[in-house]
């Protein structure tokens, strides 16, 4: 039996490190994935301008479960983000039903939010039921810019070089993120800084998810698509991929075996700042104890993605 559970909500329309991280996570036995949120995009977004991103996403979700061979309920979320009227009068989306219900299920596992994306579908759940914020371990997010940690033995980390505007993720629905920054979610945060660790050699991508079976060789079409797109808006990728999801599955599948936790990663604790209009933060000195992880365990991440992906191409060999 699966020790925790896991809903996976991102923006699976968007970069394919997303459905990376949807095929790592339904391949973890330590984890039931019970539901999985296809979140929007920024409007206009390259990956998906088409302003469907979210019904998009939730097809391409479904094509992964299929490959992985898993039966788990995919819901599309909303196309647009959190706004004053939805705050005001408690619009609820079926995704975000769909977290509303599963935290308030009688189930003495713990239950992580897995988030990838945008804050919509998290936001408008604690708006509809606040109750939520007591029966979920952790919202794992990534995303948000860097943080000033000289205050809490950590360090200050420039924004990446050329970067003048939101960070990505904060960029979809910068609202969301201000609603749960100042909500009474238990948050664990992997801000940009952390993210970007998760550099992938896009060789060794190549050769690993080829060889993977249906489920890999559908991965690698995704990173190569997306490889295309930006090099026909002048982009060249060079020579690594960022696999900036993967760490909601090093979070939450890959925790140690005794007194469970990601114990391999390190964070800082502080208090939770409030999000500025622009993604930057402003001190809550009362604001409720949140993670800001800072190093995160790229070898075990990488390592368990390949030996998973090769398992189960394994596994359709035999069965064809």
């Amino acid at each position: 039996m699966a020790r925790a559970r896991v809903i996976c909500d991102n923006d699976y329309a968007g970069d394919p490190d997303g459905l990376i991280q949807l095929a790592h996570h339904l391949l973890s036995p330590s984890v039931e994935v019970r539901a999985v949120i296809a979140s929007h995009l920024a409007p206009g977004d390259v990956f998906d301008p088409s302003g469907r991103s979210a019904e998009h996403g939730a097809a391409a979700a479904r094509t992964v479960a299929e490959l992985a061979g898993r039966d788990v309920p995919v819901v599309a979320g909303s196309e647009v983000g959190i706004d004053g009227t939805r705050e005001r009068t408690g619009d609820v989306s079926p995704a975000a039903r769909a977290i509303v219900e599963e935290a308030l299920r009688d189930d003495p596992r713990p239950l992580y939010l897995a988030c990838g994306g945008g804050l919509t579908e998290v936001a408008a759940a604690w708006l509809a039921e606040p109750a939520i914020a007591g029966r979920i371990a952790a919202v794992i997010w990534i995303g948000g810019a860097e943080h000033d940690l000289a205050a809490v033995g950590g360090r200050s980390v420039p924004a990446p070089p050329g970067w003048d505007g939101l960070e990505y993720n904060t960029a979809i629905d910068l609202r969301a993120a201000q609603v749960v920054f100042a909500s009474d979610l238990p948050l664990w945060q992997v801000p940009r800084d952390a993210y970007r660790q998760l550099l992938a050699s896009s060789a060794e991508l190549d050769a690993r998810l080829r060889s993977a079976g249906a489920l890999g060789a559908h991965l690698a079409s995704a990173l190569d698509d997306a490889r295309t797109l930006m090099a026909a808006l002048g982009q060249d990728l060079g020579e690594t991929y960022d696999l900036g999801d993967t760490p909601l599955v090093l979070l939450t599948a890959l925790q140690s075996a005794f007194q469970p936790d990601a114990s391999s990663s390190r964070y800082v604790t502080v208090p939770a700042p409030a999000v500025a209009d622009d993604g930057g933060y402003l001190p809550r000195p009362g604001g409720r104890p949140m993670r800001v992880y800072t190093t995160l365990d790229t070898r075990l991440a990488l390592a368990d993605l390949f030996a998973k992906l090769e398992a189960a191409g394994r596994r359709g060999s035999e069965r064809a």
